[in-house]
This record gives C-alpha cells, sequence and structure tokens, in this order.
C-alpha cells in the first residue's frame, strides 16, 4: 500500500512540473533574454562591413597603381616626339552648350598665398555662385610639367593681348604639383615664394597665374588626360561649361579659331 501511495504522489509532482515548464516557456517568449553572442555577432558583422570597404578600397587603388605603371615619362616623351604634343586637334567651332561637359571643380591657390576654387561660374538660380566676379568667358590653362609653360603661353599671351580690355574674359594658367613633399605648408609656402605671379598691369583683363598642390589622378581622369608634358587650353562659359578645347602649341588657324569662339561667347545671353 505504502508502494502504490508512493507512486502516485511521484506522477502527482511529474504532472505538476509538467503544467510549470510551458509557463516558463510563455514567459521566455515574452521577455527573452539577450543571446550570449549578440554581442559578438554585431562585432563581426561590423568588422565584415570594413574589411569589405577595406577590399573596395584596395581594389581602387590597385587598378590606379596598374593604370599608372602602364604609362610613364617615357611614353610622354615618345608622343611628345611624334606629334609635338598635338593630342588632338583644336575645336574649330563652339561646342553646343546642350553636349559641353562641365569642368571639373580644383583648389587652387595664388603665389600670395590667397586661395581659391576654379571654375568660377553661376550657380542654378543664376546667382554667383562666388564672391568673385563671374566671366562669360574663361580661358583655362592646365601645365602639368614645367616643359609645357611654353605651349600655354603660346595660347594665353595672343588671348591676353585680344581681350586686354574686357571685363567680361579672365585668364586662368593653372599648374599642378604632384609631389607629396611639396604639399607640407613650410615647403608650400617657401616654394610659392620663387613662382610666377599673377599680372597686375593697368588692362581690365588679370592674368591669373594659380598652382594646385596634392594629388590630381581622378582629376586627369575625368579629363581623360594622358601625357602629362603636353599643355591643355579650355574655353570656359559662365557655367563652367568647356565649349572649346585645344592642345599642344598653338597654330594660327587654332588662334583664331580660339579668338573667335570667345567673340562669339561673349556674346551669348
Amino acid at each position: 500500500m505504502l508502494r502504490v501511495n508512493r507512486v502516485i504522489n511521484q506522477a502527482r509532482a511529474s504532472i505538476s512540473t509538467c503544467q510549470f515548464l510551458p509557463n516558463l516557456n510563455r514567459e521566455q517568449k515574452i521577455c527573452p533574454l539577450p543571446s550570449q553572442h549578440f554581442a559578438r555577432n554585431s562585432c563581426n558583422r561590423f568588422f565584415d562591413i570594413y574589411k569589405l570597404a577595406s577590399k573596395k578600397e584596395i581594389e581602387k587603388e590597385r587598378a590606379r597603381l596598374a593604370d599608372e605603371l602602364n604609362r610613364g615619362y617615357f611614353d610622354d616623351l615618345s608622343e611628345l616626339k611624334q606629334h609635338g604634343g598635338k593630342i588632338a586637334k583644336a575645336s574649330k567651332i563652339l561646342i553646343p552648350a546642350i553636349v559641353a561637359n562641365k569642368f571639373p571643380a580644383v583648389d587652387v591657390i595664388y603665389s600670395d598665398g590667397r586661395k581659391s576654387k576654379l571654375p568660377i561660374t553661376f550657380d542654378g538660380n543664376g546667382s554667383d555662385a562666388s564672391k568673385l566676379a563671374v566671366p562669360k568667358a574663361c580661358l583655362v590653362c592646365l601645365s602639368f610639367r614645367a616643359n609645357s609653360q611654353a605651349m600655354v603661353d603660346s595660347w594665353s599671351k595672343p588671348f591676353y593681348e585680344a581681350f586686354s580690355e574686357s571685363k567680361n574674359v579672365q585668364l586662368y594658367e593653372v599648374s599642378f604639383i604632384d609631389s607629396w613633399l611639396l604639399c607640407l605648408n613650410p615647403i608650400k609656402q617657401l616654394l610659392l615664394r620663387f613662382m610666377r605671379k599673377s599680372s597686375n598691369g593697368e588692362d581690365t583683363l588679370q592674368r591669373h597665374v594659380v598652382y594646385s598642390f596634392g594629388d590630381h589622378y581622378y582629376f586627369r581622369k575625368e579629363f581623360k588626360i594622358l601625357n602629362l608634358l603636353t599643355g591643355y587650353i579650355f574655353l570656359l562659359d559662365k557655367f563652367g561649361r568647356i565649349r572649346w578645347q585645344g592642345f599642344g602649341l598653338a597654330k594660327q588657324e587654332e588662334l583664331s579659331s580660339l579668338l573667335s569662339c570667345t567673340t562669339v561667347l561673349l556674346e551669348e545671353k
């Protein structure tokens, strides 16, 4: 009899336990405890994203390095000997505004330390996007190596003489300096003291000589500039669109085209 009562009591205890366990499960579903692996999973997820971003940056730098290694100074020099810097023919007429590309923004500095950004344009509302006067036509001459300065001069000097009395024209000569050492402020300031300066004559048109320090790979990539030994000439309208372009040493017919296109650009409304 005692044995039968013991079995009955054990059965009742088992039933009570089975009824209590589901209640615990329901409470756990309502207020679940945080997983002990939650912090670890979050950390792993962060590092996965970081690795993905780093991987993209590494692949981007690898592509850039391969691109730059595919072409060097002697490739540029070989091309220069072949065509004298004329990598393409200059425009004969104005490039229509509807298909004209925008000139990429670039930070520049004057020899006296003043800073600016090119091109100086109107914004989308037609108002002045900077405190400087916005020209109707702006000639921007790009030089990446010292030997291309003579090419730039062959364009800029005749242009300056032709429009020296114009208030709606600006002229910029931009020299690019890629050396990381020269990007250091003390060395940069010292170097600027000995560089060419902008003209401050009595003429209405000022010849702005400016410099851009740093890495210009992606700027050149956007322009598809490969040969760094030649000069690149761009005529911009007031919205910063490239309406005419030339390369290398100027020829007389190309100069005539540049001057006539500038005149037409000044008459545009």
